[in-house]
């Protein structure tokens, strides 16, 4: 039981912690202080839990709150034990831009976000009755990052964020050394990384956009790949295991490999743009200072890359702390996007790189603690619209129960409309490329199929090119993606000379904390090289453009100088062809053997489709998975139908017009253009029947008559 505590004393108590907290940077508290200012005062209305907070300075969704309890660091956070979860988020009332994240689990730990400053909270080592309260700028005073300079900023308002929730999910890798440095305690290394999500996502929350956590793997007996060498080499070799091993296991956005590593100078890597990318979706993160709250604020950094981010050094963006913002080039653990952060994603939805963080995750799926209003719909629940607030407009789910409507079928998903499942065959992800395929509604499901595509390997753009992870790839394209529709692919010579420096300007990747040289097998597989460009780029970042004279003619490379933990985007693509039956992996030209394509089109899907990522035939409009055999509407058994099941009324009222009410009116049209004729061949014998009938009609009343006279 928790004694009630009398509201001018908290407040007292808030106050006076307040101030120590403000003077000091670090301070000490034992447990047993946390529970001299617990207080519940909660109501039961109908369902649900109801607690007057009364003065208590954050806010927390009501159907969350059960009981408060005052941390001692000028604010009270409001939480509710809830049956295996203990993570939390808030925010701070009257103070915008605010936010709480905290963890019950194993004593109290967690951030609090305010207006110009960041604390945490977590129990020490030493004595973990005991508590310890910092900035969380003093931890991250040593900048850790790319080392790019830090310009001057022009400052500019930050616009809006998009209106439409995205989710990102995302798969966090933890690797052997710090599973051992855990002491191979896996429920510890579990909870720690719930909690780094619930971090993550409270960051997040302010572009709106959710990070769900839906898997964790933890390499247990030993590290999956290799961690030697620098950063680019031990994020090219996670992201081939993850694209290999991890994908097929289990859907997500994003993964994140965390590591017991130091790079250097170097907190982390990850590829720009790629949250849906099979081969490119994740990033790297060192975690060697072991504060959480801080090196939430790396992962979130990496992750950025993923959805898009660029690093905010030099750029005109406006960072609402004087800090800097989360994807500063330094480690500082900021919490804050600045608005180029925001305008970074939302370029990327624009160009449709993030089509993945459309579909709502599976409640199944996720690992948060579920409650109703955190806008998740979680495991019991038919929708989450958020708050009373934020429900208001919602005309398809209860904010009360999280229960849909009367007469609605769904709340959300890329197969619900105006609370309706759409009709099968309703497009819900639409091909972007030769090498990818749509997918359809079912009309029975809010959830669209999963993404698949042409199976790796398979030829494109008239056989000059194969598809690789639902792209053709090929030279003259990517040189357009970056200079324009005219631009094209540079001579061969051109990529022998440039990439066999080693350098910056020319190189097949990383090695040893440098630049690899290409050999002149793989030169093709190095820096990408076109001619006929225009001298102002399409990419969207300014990038420095690299001419070099060669054969009386001129090559041109680009460098985007987007740091030391971002990958050069201005590399030759994965899966390019480099000659025949040769294909661009790694940074090497290969035999095209190693995407193990095995689609014989012509026996397998009888020459009407092709095979997709999953090895099913995806059949050509006019016939009918899974074989293409027989007359049908096309598609896969993967795809989802590309016809209505629901309109088999339809085709039948269509059969029942053809095969019935069509013949009958050419009867009826017939008939009434040949009357005349028909009544001169029939007219005199009907009359004849008539005048019969008459006859023996009269025969039979005289008949009747004479008997019922009778009686």
């Amino acid at each position: 039981t928790v004694s009630r505590c009398q509201e001018a004393e908290l407040a007292q108590m808030v106050e006076a912690v307040g101030s120590i907290v403000l003077r000091l940077s670090f301070i000490f508290f034992h447990v047993e202080e946390i529970k001299m200012f617990l207080k519940c005062i909660h109501t039961h209305t109908h369902t649900h839990t109801h607690t007057h907070t009364l003065s208590l300075p954050v806010s927390l969704p009501e159907e969350l709150i059960k009981y408060c309890v005052c941390v001692c660091v000028c604010v009270c956070v409001c939480v509710c034990v809830l049956q295996n979860h203990c993570h939390y988020q808030g925010f701070v009332q009257d103070m915008a831009g605010s936010s709480v994240a905290m963890s019950i689990c194993n004593g109290l730990r967690g951030v609090l976000h305010l207006t110009d400053h960041s604390y945490g909270i977590e129990p020490l080592d030493s004595a973990p009755e005991q508590h310890l309260v910092y900035r969380l700028q003093d931890v991250t005073s040593q900048p850790r990052g790319c080392g790019t300079p830090h310009g001057e900023h022009t400052h500019r308002h930050t616009r809006a964020v998009l209106p439409r929730t995205h989710h990102v999910e995302l798969l966090l890798v933890v690797d052997n050394d710090k599973y051992n440095f855990m002491n191979r305690n896996d429920t510890a290394v579990r909870e720690e990384m719930v909690h780094l999500a619930n971090f993550i996502d409270s960051m997040y929350v302010q572009l709106n956009i959710r990070v769900v956590l839906v898997g964790l793997e933890i390499w247990t007996q030993q590290n999956q790949i290799s961690t030697e060498g620098g950063a680019g080499e031990v994020l090219s070799r996670f992201t081939q295991w993850r694209e290999k091993e991890l994908v097929p296991r289990r859907r997500h956005d994003s993964a994140q490999l965390i590591l017991r590593k130091s790079f250097g100078g170097t907190a982390g890597m990850a590829f720009v743009s790629t949250v849906c990318s099979r081969s490119h979706g994740g990033g790297i993160n060192a975690f060697v200072n072991n504060n959480l709250p801080s090196f939430s604020s790396i992962v979130a950094h990496e992750l950025g890359h993923n959805l898009g981010m660029n690093h905010d050094d030099g750029r005109s963006c406006s960072c609402p702390v004087n800090t800097g913002c989360i994807m500063n080039s330094g480690a500082t653990g900021s919490r804050n996007f600045s608005s180029c952060s925001a305008d970074d994603f939302e370029k990327l939805m624009l160009l449709t790189g993030g089509t993945c963080l459309l579909n709502v995750p599976r409640p199944d799926e996720a690992y948060s603690a579920p409650y109703c209003g955190n806008r998740l719909v979680d495991v019991g629940e038919e929708c989450d619209c958020g708050s009373q607030k934020e429900c208001e407009d919602d005309p398809c789910c209860e904010y009360q129960t999280c229960r849909l409507k009367s007469g609605a079928q769904c709340a959300y998903g890329e197969c619900c409309y105006n609370c309706q499942y759409l009709p099968g065959g309703s497009v819900c992800r639409s091909s972007t490329d030769e090498c990818d395929l749509a997918e359809y509604c079912n009309g029975s499901s809010t959830f669209c199929q999963s993404d698949v595509f042409v199976q790796n390997g398979q030829p494109c753009r008239d056989q000059q090119a194969y598809c690789y992870n639902g792209k053709c790839q090929h030279y003259d394209g990517q040189c357009q993606d970056i200079f324009g529709s005219k631009a094209k692919s540079a001579p061969e010579i051109c990529f022998k000379d440039v990439n066999s420096k080693g350098d910056r300007l020319g190189n097949c990747g990383y090695h040893n904390y440098g630049y690899k040289k290409c050999e002149t097998r793989n030169a093709l597989c190095g820096k990408l090289q076109c001619s006929n460009v225009q001298a102002v780029t399409v990419f969207g970042i300014e990038p420095s453009i690299i001419s070099t004279p060669i054969a009386g003619g001129k090559c041109y490379g680009v460098d985007f100088m987007l740091g030391s933990d971002v990958p050069d985007p201005g590399m030759v693509n994965e899966g390019t062809k480099c000659g025949d039956n040769k294909v661009c992996l790694n940074f090497e030209c290969r035999s095209a053997d190693v995407l193990k394509y095995d689609c014989d089109v012509e026996t397998k899907c009888h020459g009407h489709g092709v095979c997709n990522s999953n090895r099913n035939c995806h059949c050509d409009d006019g016939w009918a998975p899974p074989f293409c055999e027989v007359k049908g509407y096309g598609g896969s058994v993967d795809s989802g139908p590309l016809w209505n099941d629901k309109d088999s009324s339809v085709r039948d009222g269509l059969l029942v017009f053809f095969f019935l009410v069509l013949p009958l009116l050419a009867l009826g049209v017939f008939v009434f253009l040949r009357r005349n004729e028909l009544l001169r061949r029939f007219g005199l014998s009907r009359r004849k029947r008539s005048q019969g009938y008459q006859c023996v009609s009269h025969t039979h009343t005289h008949t009747h008559t004479h008997h019922l006279w009778s009686l």
